[in-house]
């Protein structure tokens, strides 16, 4: 299965992605909120229907933010709404009068999101897709306009690449210190803090929908003895090829980060445990198998536990399942898979 597709160039750019979905959720809100106030106060010249586009445009957002994240490939849904939204505005503009309409320039609003959460290929798609709306909003509505005022196409037409092309450039300086806040410099993982953060929108998504969340801790088994005996940079070059081994196996909808030291959690939103269970064996396989830097032979042990469905999921009870199976697991020999009940192990 293919990891990447055209819109993200890697899985750590996946998870910035729905790391700054998730941000963008409340502006976004307040900006629909503040343009259906303008249409309101403009109601009178433009008519009271400009509100219908507005509205479904919000409804479109909605219904990604419920779904998208949860997908195999989120970023194609979230283009897909980005799109929409666009193809909305246009629409609205055209019924409005085309290149004669106020609006026009309205189409500039959601490039200034797509920085915030694509590559450059998605950034280049979002505005050739906007400039074509426009010229196809404005020439085919009004072209005798357009061809006897150029500018009033050229105009709008320049703040879109305008508007790209400032934004880009202040999220690179964002994402440089948002990484820091966000990300395990080693490893490239999330951090405790964006943990933290994830599970509080889980805790509040699993209440309404009531399907179970399953945690996964692993721990590196005897990793102590390598920084002992090769030195702390030889650990830290076993972390990073560890995280990326995790990285290969999980996909978009799973949630890894390190918690410290040689400890990662993973995040299992609709997963229970024989789920949790059966992922954590192949990481735990991959991870026996893999090769890490120095040709050390590495393995993991692993500890799961789950939320039942419908009960919501409470992280730290949870995770203290999981703790108490991971400790299960260095307990009796290492190297293996324990959760549930009594930390059972499941798999040796």
């Amino acid at each position: 299965m293919s990891r990447t597709t055209w819109l993200v160039r890697n899985e750590l750019d996946r998870e910035r992605l729905i790391d700054m979905e998730r941000r963008l959720q409340p502006p976004r809100r307040i900006a629909f909120a503040v343009l259906g106030v303008a249409l309101v106060i403009c109601g009178p010249w433009l008519g009271w229907w400009t509100l219908i586009p507005l509205a479904l445009a919000a409804g479109l957002f909605k219904l990604a933010d419920a779904r998208v994240p949860l997908a195999r490939r989120p970023e194609l849904g979230m283009f897909l709404a980005w799109v929409g939204s666009e193809v909305v505005i246009a629409g609205s503009v055209a019924l409005g009068g085309g290149a004669g309409a106020p609006t026009l320039s309205w189409l500039a609003i959601p490039v200034v999101t797509l920085s915030a959460r694509f590559s450059g290929r998605g950034i280049a798609a979002g505005v050739a897709i906007s400039l074509v709306l426009l010229l196809a909003t404005a020439l085919g509505v009004s072209a005798g306009t357009v061809v006897h005022d150029p500018a009033i196409v050229l105009t709008p037409a320049a703040l879109i690449v305008a508007v790209a092309i400032l934004s880009t450039a202040l999220m690179h300086s964002d994402l440089e210190h948002r990484n820091e806040a966000l990300f395990d410099e080693l490893t490239g993982m999330l951090n405790r803090k964006a943990l933290l953060t994830r599970v509080r929108e889980i805790e509040q998504q699993t209440s309404i929908s009531g399907e179970p969340v399953a945690i996964m801790l692993a721990d590196l088994d005897h990793f102590k003895a390598i920084n002992d005996t090769f030195g702390h940079a030889a650990g830290d070059l076993v972390l990073r090829d560890v995280a990326g081994l995790m990285r290969q196996q999980l996909s978009a909808v799973h949630f890894s980060y390190r918690l410290g030291g040689e400890e990662f959690i993973v995040l299992l939103p609709g997963v229970d445990r024989a789920g949790a269970a059966a992922l954590a064996e192949r990481l735990r396989t991959a991870v026996r198998g893999g090769t890490v830097d120095g040709g050390h032979h590495v393995t993991m042990s692993c500890g799961v536990a789950a939320s039942d469905p419908g009960a919501g999921f409470d992280y730290e009870r949870v995770f203290s399942a999981a703790d108490a199976a991971l400790y299960e697991a260095k307990r009796t020999g290492r190297d293996r898979v324990c959760g549930g009940a009594g930390a059972i192990p499941i798999v040796a």
